[in-house]
């Protein structure tokens, strides 16, 4: 008898704790129908000021400001910004290369297909934990949140939703989705836009572990069609720190020849070709006016989050101010 799914084991108290003072805020206007904490390039009758505008005769008095009448004998009247919901949608890495986990699972933890079959918590139950934070957070907020997860094709689809029950279909869908086969992140970035008639918040969870050329075009798309992304780079800390040492064999988890190296040779040219990349990300990203993360998978995702969450918000007030 299989154990009943619990969307509680994967949403660790003291991550929901780290969260709790940060909001999850977008870069640009969103166009949304619902009543939520966004801004909205509507000018409408919501709680939030944003400016005045000169009074034209025949308008009517409703929004005139009284006060800046009595200090300047001039009529101008108070435009809001309407405050509406955002869209998120979660796209999750699913290829083989995010089985990798060189650390047993954490305790209490829900499970993932890779993390059950490994016995060892893998780069992609860290991107589990992460998407659940995050759909956590926005369903809070009254945002709706959707996933992709995806390798070599989409594998599993979860529309986007505020409604509560949001959170379990989400849990469901990444406890049992099999990892495997070759990212195509291009490929599943053209399904998602697809669906969004609204611009919106997108967040890719991976280790990219693939040429950038794969995502280069379809993060061009996405700015194109007015939506904000982040970035997100999940890495076993053997990855980032490679702390190995003698004759190894390294076998690819996406289906390349496994090569036979000392590792203490070969130490110095694979950090240097680590941070090469990882620089040659972060500026891809920049140049779409993207956010990137890095993430280590031994790490608690909670304050690697919070900082995310802290730095678009000192980016959202300044907006703000201007």
């Amino acid at each position: 008898m299989s154990t009943p799914l619990r969307a509680e084991a994967y949403l660790a108290p003291e991550t929901l704790a780290q969260l709790a003072p940060f909001e999850l805020r977008a870069r640009m206007l969103i166009d949304g129908l619902g009543s939520g904490m966004h801004a909205s390039p509507r000018q409408g009758q919501a709680v939030e000021f944003s400016e005045h505008r000169p009074y034209t005769p025949g308008e009517s008095l409703r929004h005139l400001d009284w006060k800046v009448f009595g200090r300047s004998d001039k009529l101008y009247l108070k435009r809001y910004e309407q405050e509406t919901n955002l869209d998120v949608m979660i796209l999750v890495d699913a290829s083989s290369s995010m089985r990798f986990g060189t650390i047993q699972n954490k305790s209490g933890w829900g499970g993932t297909d890779a993390g059950r079959t490994s016995m060892q918590w893998t780069k992609f139950d860290c991107a589990a934990a992460i998407t659940v934070a995050l759909a956590h957070l926005c369903l809070e907020q009254r945002d709706r949140v959707g996933m992709t997860v995806y390798a070599d094709e989409v594998r599993s689809t979860v529309r986007r939703s505020g409604a509560r029950g949001q959170w379990r279909s989400l849990v469901k869908s990444l406890a049992t989705v099999k990892v495997q086969g070759v990212a195509q992140p291009a490929r599943a970035i053209d399904q998602v836009i697809s669906t969004l008639s609204t611009r919106a918040l997108i967040f890719i969870l991976s280790d990219f572990q693939h040429p950038l050329d794969a995502l280069r075009d379809g993060l061009a798309k996405t700015r194109f069609r007015g939506h904000d992304m982040v970035l997100v780079r999940i890495l076993d800390r053997k990855e980032i720190k490679f702390p190995l040492q003698g004759l190894r064999r390294f076998e690819d988890m996406e289906g390349q020849p496994p090569l036979d190296a000392d590792a203490e040779v070969i130490r110095e040219a694979y950090l240097h070709e680590l941070q090469n990349f990882d620089n040659e990300l972060e500026k891809l990203a920049r140049s779409f006016s993207y956010d990137m993360l890095r993430l280590d998978s031994h790490d608690s995702v909670g304050p690697a989050l919070a900082s995310l969450l802290s730095k678009r918000e000192v980016a959202w007030r300044a907006r703000k101010r201007r």
